[in-house]
């Protein structure tokens, strides 16, 4: 293997991503150095977060410069190595490129373990992101108890759906919002939500007023815009809000001015608390053990979104931000 295929950033986005923002083409593979590796990427994970990454806003890590490689969360195998202790056919996974192939000393990757009845897919998607965010986000957040509601927006993707099953295994009642019945019965009869709420086709609002009629204790935030002020316009009285993201707002040129809930927050004396990730890297250990374990033990499900082919990276991520995908979405990259 002598060349590799690569996105690159070519522009900063103005709204929606579109095709432009990107640059696909081949390069020379660099020749291995003295603790260098090569790095043959399997399985490349397409997240909201990565819109971010690509502007000019605030965010928690450098944005990727114009010109350098799109970056991402990626695992793959280990070619040919020239790096003391990493052996040919070693599983890593961490931060990489949107390529096929890159050359690398190890930064930002480490070794991913095998579990028994988990795939590749299955314990990349759910461990390397999506379970962590889930695990802390529901239960160091906004430590949920027995009995109480729990409401989860984007309930069939990836957080969402763990995120929903853990409400369930903590004894709460748990109402999902997902676009369209596939995905709610999904959420419903596969993950066992009690009930899932079709934003395309009914009023979240009226909806959430039948089924919780009391209110809202909890709210697993991740869309933003009217499903986000229709949960909070339910909240009850000392309710808990855990702020994952706000996909549908990623893209505004000139969001569209929201009523504020300032005064809400106060007079219900709710706890809002946003987070990232990274903000629990070094427990995740104790989030991948739980989690590998009740999905062993038949507790909790995940269902990835396997794309095929790195040219498709840009048309799959344009995907997630339409709602178009069902589950975690990856992209297969080789074989």
């Amino acid at each position: 293997m002598t060349r590799r295929h690569v996105w690159r950033l070519a522009r900063r986005p103005a709204g929606s991503i579109v095709a432009d923002d990107f640059q696909f083409g081949s390069e020379p593979i660099p020749e291995l150095s003295d603790g260098q590796f090569l790095f043959r990427v399997r399985y490349l994970s397409l997240d909201p977060a990565q819109r971010v990454f690509i502007g000019d806003q605030e965010q928690f890590l450098p944005p990727v410069e114009l010109g350098a490689p799109m970056c991402g969360l990626v695992v793959g195998i280990v070619e040919e190595s020239k790096k003391e202790g990493m052996a040919v056919g070693t599983v890593l996974s961490g931060a990489g490129e949107w390529a096929d192939y890159t050359v690398s000393d190890g930064s930002g990757l480490t070794e991913l373990p095998a579990f028994t009845g988990l795939s590749l897919a299955e314990t990349f998607g759910t461990f390397s992101l999506v379970g962590p965010t889930a695990y802390f986000g529901l239960l160091d957040v906004t430590r949920p108890q027995p009995g109480e509601t729990l409401v989860v927006s984007a309930a069939a993707g990836g957080v969402g759906q763990i995120v929903g099953q853990l409400g369930k295994l903590k004894g709460c009642r748990v109402i999902g919002i997902a676009g369209g019945p596939e995905k709610g019965a999904f959420v419903t009869e596969q993950l066992g939500f009690d009930a899932c709420i079709d934003y395309k086709s009914v009023n979240v609002g009226e909806a959430l007023d039948y089924l919780a009629p009391e209110g809202v204790d909890i709210y697993f935030e991740q869309v933003g815009g009217p499903i986000r002020n229709a949960v909070m316009e339910r909240m009850k009285m000392f309710g808990r809000v855990s702020l994952c993201g706000i996909i549908s707002e990623y893209n505004a040129v000139d969001a569209d001015a929201q009523p504020s809930f300032w005064w809400t927050i106060m007079m219900r004396r709710l706890t809002i608390r946003g987070f990232i990730f990274d903000d629990y890297r070094a427990r995740f250990p104790e989030a991948v053990e739980n989690l590998a374990t009740w999905m062993q033990g038949g507790y909790l499900t995940t269902r990835q979104d396997i794309r095929q082919g790195l040219e498709n990276a840009v048309s799959s991520l344009q995907d997630l931000y339409s709602g178009r995908n069902f589950g975690k979405l990856l992209l297969e990259v080789t074989r």
